[in-house]
């Protein structure tokens, strides 16, 4: 398995060319209904995912973790399932999803911010 920071990265950067090629789509077809589900997934799935790949990059002791693996793919599931959520909410097919991804960014962020406190920040070992 690749290092936390690059699961991070290179996950932050699939979803900014998920990300671009919806929003060349939108673009080219003029139907921009949805582009709030674009932008959370440019917004959660590409810069959040990139700024957390940062601080572990920064922070080996806690890309080391099994908190940080934890995080890792509870934030990937977040953006999927918030994404599509939006998404059905937006074509009126229940808003179910779009609360359940939210939860979980949510759940995601605290256990960042929980790692954040544990390890600190730039702290080798």
């Amino acid at each position: 398995m690749k290092s936390v920071p690059t699961m991070f990265f290179a996950t932050g950067a699939f979803f900014a060319l998920l990300g671009m090629v919806w929003g060349i789509q939108m673009s080219a077809t003029g139907d921009h209904s949805l582009s709030p589900a674009h932008g959370h997934l440019n917004l959660v799935g590409f810069v959040t995912m990139s700024i957390m790949g940062i601080y572990y990059a920064l922070t080996p002791v806690a890309a080391t973790s099994k908190w940080a693996k934890v995080h890792y793919f509870l934030t990937v599931v977040s953006v999927v399932i918030l994404v599509l959520g939006i998404v059905m909410a937006l074509s009126e097919n229940g808003a179910v999803l779009a609360k359940a991804g939210s939860v979980l960014a949510v759940l995601s962020t605290l256990i960042f911010l929980a790692i954040i406190l544990k390890f600190g920040f730039g702290e080798k070992a």
